[in-house]
């Protein structure tokens, strides 16, 4: 991404968006109670543009502002989904606090404890790359987009369409982070590791210019299976310092998985499997909900409509709001996991 280009394409977008989506709604601007925005965290050249505009939007029809956390939004946008699912099923059912998460894109690895819609745990977090980082880069070096068959698909849904077809235990990488017994996650390891087996691969091959290695499906199985197998892992052990630690009730055991690399089937199904084994309940938005959108934007700011929690009504106020590139969801626990030095004595296996 060319974050000059993406930040003067926003700009020339933002406000047609806007007004179509106004009108679409058929709702004007002087019924609507508040206007939110996204403010954090991200790249500034791009949060800029949402967030002076949403401020202006704001100041102009005399409404209050509600600046957003970005991954607050892809946590909390299944309380919608299952709403309206509740509805259309006329069913009583609400996703009710607290609720663990795992938040998992092409910038953010989180493992967060929702309490409430304005506080929140961290329990684990990557230290350098993200799993939707980690697959795209790899999908690049595999040179995936010469594949006829995957030349539309972004690298993560060309990594997870070909390994259907592979086996992932075709080749062995390391379990990152596998020495410390707390829930922090790690990619750049694996990433270097599908790197060196490419470079190996290509060699043995004798592959050159943009040629597909021959066992690309083994590969991108068996890179699927590695990152797969980390998520797991670490979710699986801040399951066991949430029951240690009494954060979760015995009845509302529930992992709400979001974020773009959440639309990965296989990454679900093995999380599925994590749950039916510990005793939790999946909770998945769908796909369109997981990656990044307006929507889930919009319904944080319901959230925090309905329980008047960071709503801003001063122009002033308004006016001072300023983005933040990097900002903590909420309160970092890892070295309270850290010391408990958990061990797992029965890792969760899938296939």
């Amino acid at each position: 991404m060319v974050r000059p280009v993406a930040r003067r394409l926003h700009a020339e977008n933002i406000e047609e968006v806007v007004t179509t989506a106004l009108k679409r709604s058929g709702v004007s601007l002087e019924e609507i109670d508040a206007v939110a925005a996204t403010v954090k965290p991200g790249m500034p050249l791009s949060l800029v543009v949402g967030t002076e505009y949403g401020k202006q939007l704001a100041l102009n029809a005399r409404k209050p502002f509600i600046p957003i956390h970005h991954m607050e939004a892809h946590a909390l946008t299944v309380r919608m989904v299952e709403q309206l699912i509740i509805e259309i099923n006329t069913r009583i059912f609400w996703v009710e606090f607290p609720f663990l998460v795992l938040l998992v894109s092409g910038g953010h690895s989180l493992l967060v404890l929702a309490h409430s819609v304005d506080r929140w745990s961290i329990i684990g977090q990557t230290v350098d790359d993200a799993p939707g980082e980690a697959l795209d880069k790899g999908a690049r070096r595999l040179k995936l987009r010469n594949i006829p068959e995957c030349s539309s698909m972004s690298g993560g849904q060309a990594i997870e369409h070909l390994a259907k077809e592979g086996n992932p235990r075709a080749y062995d990488f390391p379990t990152p982070m596998w020495k410390y017994r707390d829930c922090t996650f790690s990619f750049a390891g694996l990433k270097h590791s599908l790197l060196k087996l490419i470079t190996k691969l290509e060699e043995e091959y004798e592959v050159e210019g943009g040629n597909i290695i021959p066992p690309i499906r083994d590969v991108c199985a068996s890179y699927q299976y590695a990152i797969t197998k980390h998520l797991v892992r670490q979710t699986q052990r801040a399951m066991v310092y949430n029951d240690i630690r009494g954060l979760l009730p015995k009845e509302n055991l529930k992992l709400v998985l979001s974020g773009g690399v959440a639309c990965n089937n296989y990454i679900r199904s093995a999380l599925q499997k994590l749950c039916e084994t510990t005793g939790y309940q999946l909770l998945c938005p769908p796909p369109r909900l997981c990656t990044d959108n307006g929507i889930m934007i919009a319904w944080n700011g319901m959230e925090r409509w309905k329980a008047q929690s960071g709503v801003i009504y001063d122009e002033e106020a308004i006016k001072n709001i300023d983005i933040k590139a990097k900002c903590p969801i909420g309160v970092d626990l890892t070295e309270d996991v850290r010391s408990l030095g958990i061990k797992i004595q029965k890792w969760v296996k899938f296939r």
